[in-house]
């Protein structure tokens, strides 16, 4: 219990147009475009800027040699691309952490907005809350319904009723 009240509290909000990461505690905050500039020239692909600054880090490494990939952008599913959605993921946590060595993962609380027909599929629960363990956090909860406070993110009741309600 002690350790949790060290950990950083992350609630992100996942949408095809905007990731948004807030750290709870400090209220810190930054919203992007959910897009990942990626080096395709050589055998071992680089990340070479993420969100506002993914087009201008491609557009500087030149067409042919990257790609740029929303990997929450899909027609069907809010989850386009697992591998990309989660380096992406993790480069927006470690620019809102900015946590020394020892510092503690931090708990996040993975919020995808938007209401698909039929309400998130299994796989795409499973996915997002995977995507989160892969980006470094201790713990995730997976919240579905409406946007939370920051007090009621901290509340016991969030922490403990994961997959929120739909």
């Amino acid at each position: 219990m002690l350790l949790s009240n060290l950990q950083p509290l992350l609630y992100v909000k996942i949408s095809p147009e905007l990731l948004t990461i807030r750290n709870v505690k400090t209220g810190a905050q930054m919203s992007e475009v959910p897009e990942l500039a990626i080096s395709t020239g050589s055998a071992k692909r680089m990340v070479l800027g993420f969100g506002a600054n993914a087009r201008a880090a491609a557009a500087a490494e030149g067409e042919q040699s990257s790609e740029i990939i929303n990997p929450f952008a899909h027609p069907r599913s809010l989850v386009s691309d697992f591998t990309v959605g989660q380096v992406l993921l993790k480069t927006f946590v470690k620019h809102a952490h900015r946590a020394s060595l020892f510092a503690p993962s931090p708990r996040i609380v993975m919020h995808p907005l938007g209401s698909p027909d039929g309400g998130f599929t299994q796989i795409e629960r499973r996915a997002l809350r995977e995507m989160a363990l892969g980006a470094g956090a201790s713990e995730v909860v997976l919240w579905i319904g409406r946007e939370l406070s920051d007090q009621e993110v901290q509340s016991d009741l969030v922490l403990r009723n994961d997959e929120g309600r739909e």
